[in-house]
Formats: structure tokens, C-alpha cells, sequence
């Protein structure tokens, strides 16, 4: 099971709450909230129109999440007035063939299962102030953690979904281009269309760090350190990278504290 990842940031956090006929969507969407986004929270769970209304009146929430077949239920029409003046409404649904409907009365629409991505994306679109976790990690496909510090994984952007690799396994980030090389301690290798600084930034918490412009390094991977000019690493798979001149203090006094 995931374990829901403290928020970095508390100056700013954007109230939601769930209308969902349903218990087992409501729990679903629940936990991808509180897994994967930073910066919401969910106030109230709703089965109904009328509960989602009084949940309303009571949490005066920025997003409210509602199921698009309770449009038929009595009171419909009274949330979307409201969410015109103080919040915005994204539905949920199963049905592919409501997007259209779903488009002209509603901020964004996401389908059941929902996709994290599309959720992030969604909730970003919908916030009229969005919060800084939202911004902080890479645009497009974002980068977010899963799982507490020492089991984390991170999601990376593939062609047809996302992969999650444990932090842990990973020996080494390289740039190439606008590309980042991942490197794992199994000897496979992925290719993010995100740049290396930007991985840097989210990896650093993870006793990562950047020994060359090319390359940021796993400091729990590495078997031996040799002097030089710059020196270099060698890591658990035997590759040896070098460390540049610039870095080499920084890295020798940060190498030391992670020991």
C-alpha cells in the first residue's frame, strides 16, 4: 500500500470535496488526492447532491468533484450556479460519449479509472490560485513521488503511461540533450523528455547529487571515490563517472555527511 507523502508546502491549500453516488470512487479519488498531489485536500465525501451541497455551505471548497450522473438527482442545477461564482466543477464519469455535455457546463471532465496524470493536469486547470506543489515539479507530464521516503518511486512520463521506479534502484541520471538518461542497479535504462536539472531539483531529498554537468548520482550507490583534478566515482555496476573540478568540494563534504 502507498503512503501518502507530506506536504512541502502549507501557506497554501486548496479545499476540494467529492460528489460521488458511488463509495468505492469516492474512496478511489480520495486516496490519488492524497497520494499524489500536494497542496489539496478533501473535505467531504458525498453520495448525494444534497449532502455535496450542504458540504458546500460548510467547507467553501475551490474544487468540487462530482459524478456526472447525478445530474439527473434534484439540486444539480443548484451546484452549478453555485460553482459558477465560488468554485470550480470537474466531473467524473465512466461514460466517454458524455465528454461533449460535459465540456460546456463544467471546467474539465476526468474518466473513470482516473488517470493521475489527467488529475494533476485537471486540478491545475481548475485552480484559480494554483498551489506551489502543483508548479514545483517539471511542466507537461509531471514528476511526483508515490510511497514514504525510504520505499518512494518516481513516476516518469512513457510513451503509453508511466513507469514507477523505486528511487533506491536508481544509480544515475545523464543528461543528454533535452533528455535524461535513468540508470538502474539492474542495468536497464529509461529516457525521460525532461531535462537533467529538472530531476535534479526533485531528487535532491533523496541523497542525490550532481557531480558533473552530465551526471547526478544515487550517494548510496557508490562503491569507491578516487582523487584527482576532479576525480571520479565508481558505482555499484562498476561504471566510473567523472566528478568535475567545480564540484569536487561540494561533493567530497556532501559525500562525507551522507556516510
Amino acid at each position: 500500500m502507498l503512503h501518502s507523502l507530506n506536504t512541502k508546502y502549507q501557506l497554501y491549500m486548496l479545499k476540494s470535496i467529492i460528489i460521488d453516488a458511488e463509495r468505492k470512487s469516492l474512496d478511489d479519488l480520495r486516496t490519488l488526492i492524497s497520494e499524489y498531489v500536494n497542496g489539496v485536500t478533501v473535505d467531504a465525501l458525498c453520495t448525494t447532491v444534497a449532502e455535496g451541497l450542504e458540504a458546500i455551505k460548510r467547507h467553501r471548497p475551490g474544487i468540487v468533484f462530482l459524478d456526472f450522473n447525478l445530474h439527473r438527482e434534484t439540486g444539480f442545477d443548484h451546484v452549478c450556479q453555485s460553482g459558477k461564482a465560488n468554485f470550480e466543477i470537474i466531473f467524473t464519469t465512466a461514460d466517454e460519449s458524455a465528454a461533449n455535455a460535459i465540456k460546456s457546463t463544467a471546467t474539465d471532465y476526468l474518466l473513470k479509472p482516473i488517470d493521475i496524470v489527467d488529475l494533476r493536469l485537471a486540478i491545475k486547470k481548475a485552480a484559480k490560485n494554483p498551489p506551489p506543489s502543483l508548479d514545483k515539479r517539471p511542466s507537461g507530464l509531471q514528476t511526483f513521488f508515490a510511497g514514504d521516503h525510504d520505499n518512494a518511486r518516481i513516476a516518469l512520463p512513457t510513451s503509453d503511461g508511466l513507469i514507477f521506479l523505486p528511487v533506491n534502484d536508481i544509480l544515475y541520471c545523464q543528461a543528454s540533450s533535452n533528455y535524461t538518461i535513468f540508470v538502474t542497479a539492474e542495468g536497464k535504462q529509461y529516457v525521460v523528455c525532461k531535462t537533467l536539472k529538472e530531476y535534479e531539483e526533485v531528487l535532491l531529498d533523496y541523497n542525490f547529487f550532481r557531480i558533473h554537468h552530465s551526471y547526478v548520482i544515487n550517494l548510496n550507490r557508490i562503491q569507491k571515490y578516487v582523487k584527482g583534478n576532479g576525480g571520479y566515482v565508481i558505482l555499484n555496476n562498476n561504471v566510473s563517472l567523472d566528478v568535475s573540478k567545480r564540484k569536487k568540494g561540494e561533493f567530497l563534504n556532501r559525500l562525507l555527511r551522507a556516510i
